[in-house]
């Protein structure tokens, strides 16, 4: 269920990210645990402050945008939309802290947070992960993602993963 900008689902709450947020995204993002393998990697403390500044001006503009999770009122990580420095377009994004990984949170948040940004009319998401960063290709996958392109970054390979406003995805 949506309501403006907060979606519940059977377990979570997603609401779009405020400054109230951000000592929870700062031990989000200065995991290692956490944000090792996102683009660009752990995070410094100005990094967090400023990447949480670009996500309230994006929501604001964009009216969709990175959302916190919670679970029985507990924040366990982050999943939602951002524009993607590479220039391919409006990623997905999410991230959990260590101990809510493996429950099947990041695919019921990632997949609530695609559902909302296509009935908002985007047409195109597309997420990106490393090869050998399974996980992530399992809730790319099971969220209705396709795999579409590899490149190398950093001496990895890198996965796209697309979604469009006319396939149809999996409930959660």
């Amino acid at each position: 269920m949506t309501l403006g900008r907060q979606i519940r689902t059977q377990r979570l709450v997603l609401q779009a990210v405020t400054w109230r947020d951000m000592q929870d995204m700062i031990r989000l993002k200065t995991s290692g645990a956490s944000f090792g393998r996102m683009l660009g990697g752990v995070r410094s403390l100005q990094q967090v402050e400023d990447e949480m500044a670009d996500d309230l001006a994006f929501w604001a503009k964009r009216g969709i945008g990175i959302f916190t999770i919670r679970e029985n009122d507990c924040f366990v990580g982050m999943t939602g939309l951002h524009e993607r420095p590479d220039g391919r377009g409006l990623g997905l994004r999410f991230a959990l802290v260590p101990e809510a990984s493996g429950r099947g949170i990041a695919r019921e948040a990632a997949g609530a947070a695609l559902r909302f940004a296509l009935d908002a009319g985007i047409e195109r998401i597309v997420g990106v992960t490393r090869e050998d960063n399974m996980p992530s290709r399992i809730v790319l996958g099971s969220i209705g993602m396709h795999h579409i392109e590899s490149f190398e970054r950093d001496g990895y390979l890198m996965l796209v993963y697309e979604i469009r406003q006319s396939r149809q995805f999996p409930t959660a």
